[in-house]
């Protein structure tokens, strides 16, 4: 069994409750999404087939006890499940960050999954597939990458009337080139909104590019 792998690579968790842990990221190359504010679109094309023998050796060769399976969209590739099926039974703590348009029903029960909900300004709203919600467990995150002040108040009342809150933690990020973290956080705190603001930390340490 193989899958499409865009790269592999040891960093810190720069985002979710995780966040400064080293961990090991297995990107997936490709994406059925075009969000207007994507960082990862090289890994849209590209990478190479792995035998999944091969994509857990290199995994292991890194001695991290965390390990991220991102993409692109990693759940695009229907083999993904079973590459996180065989890092739960290694005995990794694994995370899986997901777009939110595919089903996330098939994912191991181990996985810890980061339910990304896109926002209008993102332009794939219209994609979210919002039933996942149902298989949400107080294991898993739910986030959303804000634009501007019309997405955090639609996040917001989401949040709000969705409860979200009450089914697992919820992220705020500020997309990285347009909206000021100074901004987000001023609006949280003045809604006292039970949710985590986050930035990402591997971009505040290196700069936005691959492999870190």
């Amino acid at each position: 069994m193989a899958l499409k792998i865009y790269e592999i690579f040891h960093s810190l968790q720069g985002e979710t409750s995780r966040v400064g842990l080293p961990t090991v990221f297995v990107r997936l190359t490709g994406c059925p999404m075009r969000c207007t504010y994507c960082d990862t679109a090289y890994a849209f094309s590209g990478g190479n087939n792995m035998e999944l023998a091969d994509i857990m050796q290199q995994v292991a060769s890194y001695g991290a006890h965390y390990v991220t399976v991102t993409g692109g969209e990693p759940l695009a590739q229907k083999e993904c499940r079973d590459l996180l099926k065989a890092l739960c039974d290694a005995g990794y703590s694994v995370s899986l960050e997901t777009g939110g348009a595919m089903d996330i029903s098939v994912v191991d029960p181990r996985v810890s999954v980061i339910l990304d909900i896109k926002t209008p300004a993102s332009n794939e709203a219209q994609n979210n597939r919002w039933d996942n919600l149902a298989y949400i467990k107080t294991a898993d995150e739910i986030k959303f990458v804000l634009c501007n002040r019309a997405d955090y108040d639609w996040a917001k009342q989401k949040v709000q009337e969705l409860k979200l809150s009450e089914k697992c933690p919820v992220l705020f990020s500020p997309s990285y080139h347009e909206l000021p973290a100074s901004e987000l956080a001023a609006w949280v705190l003045a809604d006292h909104l039970p949710v985590r603001m986050q930035v990402q930390l591997h971009k505040v340490l290196w700069g936005e590019k691959p492999g870190v």
